[in-house]
């Protein structure tokens, strides 16, 4: 294989590995995205409620606990997002690359 195509390969390998990192990172949030709307939801129904700060349980007003959840729920949709459109880009790059991998190979 000449070298151009092995430098493809290599950097092909880069960016898939990218791929998988910022896949994990999108299902780690996207896990707290479900925890917090699970959370909200049983805010609905709760006379009471509690949050954890460091290693107790404090208790704290439903409403006030429910203002926060949601502000780390659209902190949580927009990193999502900005993860969708990374995820994007580096998908089109890697097909990109792979094609130009396998032009490199077909004429050799």
């Amino acid at each position: 294989m000449e070298k151009k195509a092995q430098e493809a390969v290599g950097k092909l390998q880069v960016l898939e590995q990218n791929m998988q990192q910022i896949e994990i990172q999108k299902q780690q949030f996207t896990a707290q995205l479900l925890e917090i709307e699970n959370a909200l939801k049983e805010l609905e129904t709760a006379p009471e409620a509690y949050k954890l700060l460091g290693n107790i349980l404090v208790k704290t007003e439903p409403k006030s606990l429910k203002s926060e959840l949601c502000e780390k729920q659209e902190r949580l949709k927009i990193h999502i997002s900005v993860i969708d459109k990374q995820e994007k880009q580096l998908s089109d790059k890697t097909e990109k690359l792979r094609k130009e991998i396998l032009g490199t190979i077909k004429t050799e």
